[in-house]
């Protein structure tokens, strides 16, 4: 508590600063953070986390310069907790394996729904959930679930990195099909309380993109916008933007594309110079393209089945990559998926990546028109390209049978349930890009590619030309695209070091 209460003073000793130290409340931080860069002048606001100072949640209105927050709910009432806590059981880690959750639920059935409902959660009117703590360890303990929570689910948690059986893909469906069914609600009441048209949100719920799609599709709002940072990374920005905004009353600057985030290109870049005394310091083999030649070069990289890590421009705002520190694939080819995963990402076969789409060519192969450039929002692949396949995963099969059926013409970004998480691609945001992918479909007729982060499981997204190529090295990634310089794993000297792989803790 003494160090908590002095933060204020610490901030001016360390930082040499005599001003006024502003404090942000957490889940007014993720407000601010979803309504400001958003493309509306007026908005109700939408925030879902775990819990942030006391509140799990909030809905309020944004509008000008100014975000109110008109109702908050508490801890330990909190889906994001909730969610966690079936990530945990599961085997996965909280605060970072929500996601595989959500990827696992379409292999299983929601055959847990109804005890979630009778012993677990029940979701009020406005969408919140109130939890039954007897399941629940977080209140008195270091652990996310009690005895009792094992118990009604005939056992003890999977432990990580074993096998998958029916009841983890069905636990997922279950608590994805809660969470949907709570975050429709929500959207509703907020809807009817507020009179908007138009949503934005933020907090860690609101990165789940299937949950998303079922507000924009099946919601009551004319358009919703989701920030892309969304967990309590982006209470920074939200920070900045809130001071900036309704304490100090600058203006909104104007909308130049589809918002003010401007793709979230945010991070840093390096110049030609810096990664050509890079590459020449240590003696990496490399050919450098001209300008006329480089997106050709990636694209007919891909085209002919070769895993590419791309690095180009500004890094990426938020846990997405968006074609700035990617690795590329080609998206019609079956085995991609199962390549990536094991051979380079060293993960999880099911885990789904997401496609990367030419803007103007998205209904061509999704059921949406709708831009989605930062992967928040899941929409069906277009009935045209899907292939029949078997209904479900028998009770007996290993999860990866089922992932290696092929479930389209643009197999390697097809969920099993026929979706896809999609990042649409224009020229104004990412012009390079863009290219990339319209080379890719001048040679395939396809413009569609695989975009998945550049990193191995566990490590964070690299951010300098260093840290791309440590990763080229240590995967099976064929080519390495450094903003305009060309490397070929064949060319490069050989590693046979494996301890890296213990240097992160596996998410």
């Amino acid at each position: 508590m003494s160090q908590k209460l002095d933060v204020p003073s610490i901030i001016r000793k360390t930082l040499g600063y005599k001003g006024r130290v502003l404090f942000m409340p957490h889940h007014l931080a993720h407000a601010a953070s979803a309504f400001f860069p958003s493309p509306f002048e007026e908005a109700a606001v939408l925030t879902i986390d775990g819990v942030g100072e006391w509140a799990t949640g909030s809905y309020g209105v944004g509008k000008a310069n100014e975000v109110r927050i008109l109702k908050e709910t508490d801890f330990p009432d909190s889906l994001g907790l909730l969610y966690s806590a079936f990530t945990y059981f599961c085997g996965f880690k909280v605060n970072s394996g929500e996601y595989k959750l959500m990827g696992l639920a379409p292999y299983g059935k929601p055959a847990y729904l109804d005890e979630i409902r009778e012993h677990i959660a029940t979701i009020r009117d406005d969408g919140s959930v109130a939890l039954n703590l007897d399941y629940f360890g977080f209140l008195d303990s270091l652990a996310m679930i009690s005895p009792r929570f094992e118990e009604l689910f005939s056992g003890p948690r999977r432990l990580p990195e074993s096998r998958i059986t029916r009841r983890e893909m069905d636990l997922a469906a279950s608590i994805q099909a809660f969470t949907e069914e709570a975050m429709l609600k929500m959207a509703r009441w907020v809807h009817k309380e507020t009179g908007k048209n138009y949503l934005c949100m933020a907090g860690g719920v609101a990165l789940n993109c299937v949950a998303n799609g079922r507000i924009l599709s099946n919601g009551p709002f004319d358009d919703i916008w989701i920030q892309p940072a969304a967990g309590d990374a982006g209470g920074a920005l939200g920070a900045a933007l809130a001071v900036q905004h309704g304490y100090h009353g600058l203006q909104r600057e104007p909308i130049k594309v589809f918002d003010r985030q401007k793709g979230s290109y945010l991070g840093p870049a390096f110049s030609e110079q810096e990664i050509d005394a890079f590459l020449r310091f240590r003696n990496i083999p490399h050919t450098r393209l001209g300008t006329s030649e480089r997106a050709m070069t990636v694209a007919r990289a891909l085209a002919e089945g070769h895993v590419v890590g791309f690095f180009s421009g500004r890094m990426e705002y938020g846990p997405r990559a968006l074609g700035a520190r990617s690795i590329l694939g080609d998206s019609r080819r079956e085995e991609m998926q199962k390549l990536m995963n094991l051979k380079i990402k060293y993960r999880e076969s099911f885990r789904p990546f997401a496609p990367s789409v030419l803007i103007e060519h998205v209904s061509e192969y999704f059921e949406t028109e709708h831009p989605t450039p930062y992967m928040l929002l899941v929409a069906p692949v277009q009935k045209s390209r899907c292939l029949a396949r078997n209904n479900e995963v028998p009770e007996d099969s290993d999860l990866l049978l089922a992932v290696n059926q092929k479930r389209s013409d643009i197999p390697a970004v097809t969920h099993w349930d026929y979706s896809a998480r999609i990042q649409t691609v224009d020229k104004q945001t990412n012009q390079f890009y863009h290219e990339v992918i319209r080379c890719f479909e001048e040679l395939t007729g396809c413009a569609v590619i695989v975009n998945t982060s550049f990193n191995v499981r566990g490590e964070p997204i690299v951010c300098t030309p260093e840290e791309a190529y440590r990763c080229f090295m240590r995967t099976e990634i064929d080519y390495l695209y450094l903003e305009g310089f060309w490397l070929d794993k064949r060319d490069q000297p050989r590693v046979s070091d494996e301890a890296w792989k213990e240097e992160f803790t596996l998410d």
